[in-house]
C-alpha cells in the first residue's frame, strides 16, 4: 500500500492551499455578514459563493471530486487530501470548488446511471454550477436506515410515473436554485426488499411538489447551503423517461451513490479536526488561568497530544480506504468505508469537544465556528446510515470468517 501523494496531487494541494488562504478564509466574515443581511432572500446562495466559484474556475479548481473526463480526473487517493483542505472551511470551500454535497453525489449518480438525455438536462448544468439539486430519501414516519421501510410510492400510470410521499431533511431543497429532486420510492412493495425501490428525477416546479419548511440541525438552519427541507409529493406526475436506471434498481443505485459520499464526508471531516486543533492551540497559548497559560496545564497538553494522534490514525484509515476504492473498487473497500464512517465522525466530535472546552463560553458562541462545526459533524453519525447500522454490517462480515468454526 502506497499512500504517498504524487506530483499532481502535491501541485493541486499547493494551489488549493493558496486559494483558501488568499480567497476563502478572508471571505468567511463576508459570508457571515451576507447570511445576516435581512434584505437578502433567506435561502438563496450568498453572493460570495458565486464570486469564489468564478475564481476557482479561473484557477482550474473545479469538480475535483469527479473522476474521468467529466471532472478533474482524480483518483480517490488524489482527491482525499484536497477534500481535507476544503473541510477546513466547510461552509465555503466545498461549494466554492463545486464539490459540495448533495450535488456531488447526485452528479456521480447521473454520470454513472443517467441516460444521455438525463445527463444533458441535469448533469451538465450541475457540473457548471448553474443549478442545485437534492436527494430525497429520508422520511419522517419510518426508520429510513432500513430502505425497505420507505413508504413513498412511485407508480407507473401509462407513460408517466406518479409519486406520493413525504420526505424530510432533504439537504439543499430550500435553495430557490434547487431545480431537481432525485426521489427514492417503492415501485413494487411485493418484491424482494432490495428490489422494491426505484429512483426518479422530479423537477422542483412539478405540480404537487410542496417544499413545506426548513428543518434545523441543533437549531442551525444551514442557510449557507440551502437548508434541509420537509417536502411533500402529492400525485406528482413526471414522464416515464425520468426513471433512473431500471425499476427495482433504486437500492443498488443508492448504495453506489452513498459509498463515495461517505468517504468524501470523512475526508472533509479530517480538515474540520485540523481546524479545531489549530483553534484550540491558538486559544490555550493566549489565555492565562491560575497564573500560567492554559497550554501549560497538563490536561490541556493531553488533549492536544491525543488530538494529533487521533487525527493521524483517522487520516491513515481514510487514505487506505481511498486506495482500496481505487485498486479493488467500492465493493472491495466495503469494510473500510464502513469503518471510516464509524470512526471519523466520532474522532472529530471528540476533538471538537476539547476545542470547545478550551474556549470556554466562546466555544459555544457564534464568535467561533466550533459550535456550528460540532452540530454538523454530530449529524454525520446519522447521515448516510447511522453508526449502529454500519457496526451491525461490519460485525456480520467479521463473523462470516468464523462460520462453521467451533471454538
Amino acid at each position: 500500500m502506497d499512500f504517498g501523494y504524487d506530483a499532481r496531487t502535491e501541485r493541486l494541494r499547493e494551489q488549493l492551499t493558496a486559494f483558501l488562504e488568499q480567497h476563502v478564509h478572508p471571505a468567511e466574515p463576508v459570508l457571515d455578514a451576507q447570511l445576516a443581511d435581512p434584505a437578502r432572500e433567506r435561502w438563496a446562495t450568498p453572493p460570495i459563493i458565486g464570486e469564489l466559484q468564478q475564481e476557482a474556475r479561473r484557477q482550474g479548481l473545479w469538480n475535483l471530486f469527479l473522476p474521468g473526463d467529466l471532472g478533474a480526473g482524480l483518483t480517490n487517493l488524489q482527491y482525499a487530501p484536497l477534500a481535507e483542505l476544503t473541510g477546513r472551511s466547510i461552509q465555503l470551500a466545498p461549494a466554492a470548488v463545486n464539490c459540495a454535497a448533495p450535488d456531488t453525489g447526485n452528479m456521480e449518480l447521473l454520470a454513472e446511471f443517467g441516460d444521455e438525455a438525463q445527463r444533458k438536462q441535469w448533469l451538465e448544468p450541475l457540473l457548471a454550477g448553474e443549478i442545485r439539486s437534492a436527494f430525497a430519501m429520508t422520511e419522517p414516519d419510518v426508520a429510513s436506515s432500513d430502505a425497505s421501510n420507505i413508504e413513498t410510492r412511485i407508480e407507473r400510470v401509462g407513460d408517466e410515473y406518479v409519486v406520493n410521499g413525504r420526505k424530510w431533511y432533504i439537504t439543499g431543497a430550500m435553495n430557490p436554485n434547487c431545480r431537481v429532486f432525485i426521489v427514492m420510492g417503492k415501485t413494487d412493495p411485493t418484491a424482494d426488499p432490495r428490489r422494491q425501490q426505484s429512483m426518479l428525477l422530479v423537477p422542483r416546479d412539478t405540480p404537487g411538489v410542496t417544499v413545506k419548511r426548513g428543518m434545523t440541525v441543533f437549531g442551525y438552519d444551514d442557510r449557507d447551503h440551502g437548508g434541509h427541507a420537509e417536502v411533500l409529493f402529492e400525485d406528482v406526475r413526471v414522464p416515464a423517461a425520468n426513471l433512473i436506471g431500471a425499476e427495482g434498481s433504486g437500492f443498488a443505485i443508492a448504495q453506489a451513490r452513498l459509498g463515495p459520499g461517505r468517504i468524501h464526508h470523512c475526508m472533509r471531516a479530517i480538515g474540520i479536526a485540523e481546524r479545531a486543533l489549530e483553534l484550540m492551540c491558538r486559544r490555550v497559548t493566549e489565555r492565562v488561568a491560575f497564573g500560567k497559560p492554559l497550554a501549560a496545564q497538563g490536561v490541556v497538553r493531553d488533549w492536544i497530544a491525543e488530538s494529533r494522534v487521533r487525527i493521524e490514525q483517522a487520516r491513515l484509515l481514510v487514505l487506505k480506504t481511498a486506495w482500496l476504492m481505487d485498486t479493488v473498487g467500492n465493493r472491495g473497500a466495503h469494510t473500510e468505508i464502513q469503518a471510516i464512517k464509524i470512526v471519523v465522525p466520532q474522532t472529530v466530535e471528540w476533538i471538537l469537544d476539547k476545542a470547545v472546552q478550551a474556549h470556554g463560553a466562546a466555544g459555544v458562541s457564534q464568535d467561533t465556528p466550533l459550535a456550528h462545526l460540532w452540530a454538523g459533524n454530530r449529524t454525520l453519525r446519522l447521515a448516510d446510515g447511522p453508526d449502529e447500522v454500519h457496526r451491525r454490517s461490519l460485525a456480520r462480515r467479521e463473523l462470516r470468517k468464523y462460520e462453521g468454526v467451533r471454538g
